[in-house]
């Protein structure tokens, strides 16, 4: 899986960068959706796989995703295709989200709490969030029951635990030293 992401991000980065040049990162990210969709299809990648010829994938290709592409994003399958790398689109897509999201100064944040928050908290957290990250904050919130209490907050590699079972673990931590 990490070959395919390292040979992705070239691929995602000219995308991303095409697309900003158009202002198309909508239409990209559309585009790009749809034929990683397209080559996670198990039929779709055995055949890839198979096939060995770059011009036979990539009329497959392009046979399959039809009119979702336009002309540049046919170009693109295609430079896949000549490449071999068609395998790697969904990783392409990861990456090209990725650089949309640091180009619109997004940030995704997963919160894990012990019980769901309500709107008031998720608006209050999000402003918090925002002003400390200094980007635009979505939040993916999920449940654990198991947190006793608190929550737990994953942005990128920062990690705020807030819960009760963390400050009993940095209680129980500083007693033993």
């Amino acid at each position: 899986m990490s070959d395919l992401t390292n040979i992705a991000r070239p691929y995602a980065k000219a995308a991303f960068d095409f697309a900003v040049e158009q202002k198309a990162l909508d239409a990209w990210l559309q585009m790009l959706a749809f034929a990683a969709q397209v080559a996670e299809n198990d039929q779709v990648a055995a055949l890839l796989r198979t096939s060995g010829i770059a011009e036979k994938q990539a009329d497959l290709f392009l046979q399959v995703c039809g009119e979702q592409l336009n002309e540049q994003g046919q170009n693109f399958i295609k430079v896949l295709a000549e490449n071999h790398r068609l395998l790697a689109l969904p990783e392409v897509l990861v990456a090209f989200v990725e650089h949309k999201a640091a180009y619109e100064k997004e940030i995704t944040v997963d919160v894990i709490s012990a019980t769901a928050l309500d709107k008031a908290q998720q608006e209050k957290l999000i402003a918090a969030l925002s002003q400390r990250l200094a980007r635009k904050v979505k939040l993916n919130c999920s449940v654990n029951p198991d947190m006793v209490g608190g929550m737990l907050i994953k942005a990128g590699d920062m990690v705020i635990d807030g819960s009760v079972r963390g400050k009993l673990d940095r209680l129980a931590t500083a007693l033993q030293s």
